[in-house]
């Protein structure tokens, strides 16, 4: 039977766990401009101002093991309408509960914060240059000349970019010559903005300005203009058995490092994630993350990403395909996606593409959809599920539920949403008239 002076302690945690419970402090999350959708963990919760309540443990240690603790990371998605979107990380750990006497409670996570912030970068003013790729899956490569391994470093390696964040590095290369850099996600999730050296010893300050939150692919910016850029080549046209090098920058290695190998296989692979791998032995290592795996012409044909630590297994790395950075940059370079079929000529091996280039590759620059201020309807759109990519003619512009302000006239509407069948609709907006869309996106299987 308990003692008195037992019950009275039991008693007291019970009190100190429901005061802990109890206490609530208020999230905030604002942006600049206001009204921008928040997703935290994938799930909509509302718009800029956003304010939610959650246990005081989840931003403070709480007193006793019995009170409320986060037990998972937490991300919030900041997204609205003509504006890149922003991933903030809000908490920090995991770190584990030790009590008193010396038992383990588990992990949990503390929200940095009560108030983040995000400003929002306008995409006509972020998303500029050019992007440059040959996508055409039935070029006649055979005729291509390709480069010695010499040559192929000497043009290629000054796309290249070393990334350092707070607590961790990786490598980006440039897509366009306006300063746009490609890296995993993995490589610029939770930090605001990266350093950027170059291989002339540059260094600049690259913004994040978009994680994809499917794929392990984001994008940084940095200031300037003429950077060197790297040709992106579509999965379809790379060929199990040719050479490809990577270029990055792995721990405890030089900078800007090269290591050659082959193309093992090229496909899906489902505990890898979403996307088209290209499986590789050149041999990747960490702070290579984010680098170019190239062709021997000089084309980007992935991102590399990930290696195989297993025991008995060596020489087994991936890199997500271009492919899929041409579909993350179609959101803001559209223009890309309607010239797949376009075939570039024999012989073309520049590896770099410049503003005045003529090779036959796809260069597409990002124009702003027009608007005119005396002949706009409004257009708000939501689907089932919430979150889908809108297209409209062939732009993105953010996620559903939103509202558009769209120039009168006819316009073609798409949604995308992964696993889900395309939603797609001629809409016709009259002047100053307010339309909306209520749009069910069917499961594929």
């Amino acid at each position: 039977m308990a003692s008195r002076s037992e019950f009275i302690l039991c008693a007291a945690l019970f009190l100190l766990a429901c005061q802990s419970r109890a206490v609530a402090d208020k999230l905030q999350i604002t942006s600049t401009p206001p009204g921008a959708t928040v997703e935290l963990d994938g799930v909509a919760a509302g718009t800029t101002p956003f304010e939610k309540d959650f246990p005081g443990g989840y931003f403070h240690k709480t007193r006793t093991s019995l009170g409320a603790r986060l037990e998972h990371p937490m991300v919030a998605r900041i997204s609205l309408t003509g504006y890149a979107t922003k991933e903030l990380t809000l908490t920090e750990g995991p770190m584990v509960w030790i009590s008193l006497n010396g038992h383990i409670h588990g992990e949990y996570w503390l929200l940095k914060s009560n108030h983040f912030h995000a400003d929002l970068d306008p995409i006509a003013q972020t998303f500029t240059g050019k992007v440059s790729a040959n996508l055409a899956a039935d070029a006649p490569l055979t005729l291509q000349s390709e480069l010695s391994l010499e040559d192929l470093v000497k043009q290629t390696k000054p796309a290249v970019v070393y990334l350092k964040g707070l607590e961790k590095s990786g490598t980006g290369f440039f897509v366009t010559d306006t300063g746009v850099i490609a890296t995993n996600a993995h490589v610029a999730r939770g930090e605001e903005s990266l350093l950027a050296r170059l291989p002339s010893g540059q260094q600049l300050q690259a913004k994040v300005v978009y994680i994809d939150p499917e794929l392990d692919i984001a994008l940084a910016k940095v200031e300037g203009s003429n950077f060197p850029h790297l040709v992106l080549a579509h999965s379809s046209t790379v060929r199990q058995g040719e050479s490809v090098i990577a270029i990055g920058n792995p721990g405890d290695a030089m900078l800007f490092s090269v290591t050659k190998g082959i193309v093992s296989a090229v496909g899906k692979i489902d505990t890898e994630g979403p996307g088209t791998w290209i499986q590789t032995d050149a041999p990747i290592n960490p702070g290579n993350s984010g680098g170019p795996l190239l062709n021997a012409r000089g084309e980007a044909v992935g991102i590399n990403t990930r290696k195989v630590v297993k025991k008995n297994v060596t020489g087994i790395s991936f890199a997500l395909s271009a492919s899929d950075l041409l579909e993350v940059l179609r959101r803001f370079y559209p223009t890309v996606a309607l010239a797949a079929e376009k075939k570039p000529a024999a012989g073309t091996n520049q590896p770099i593409a410049s503003q005045d280039q003529s090779m036959d590759s796809v260069a597409v620059s990002n124009t702003p959809l027009p608007t005119a201020p005396e002949a706009v309807g409004t257009v708000t759109i939501s689907s089932e599920p919430d979150g889908a990519e809108i297209f409209v003619d062939d732009k993105f512009h953010g996620n559903t539920p939103a509202t558009l302000k769209l120039p009168a006239g006819s316009h073609s509407i798409l949604l995308k949403f992964p696993g889900r069948a395309d939603w797609r609709r001629t809409l016709e907006v009259l002047k100053s008239s307010k339309t909306s869309l209520k749009a069910t996106l069917e499961p594929t299987n």
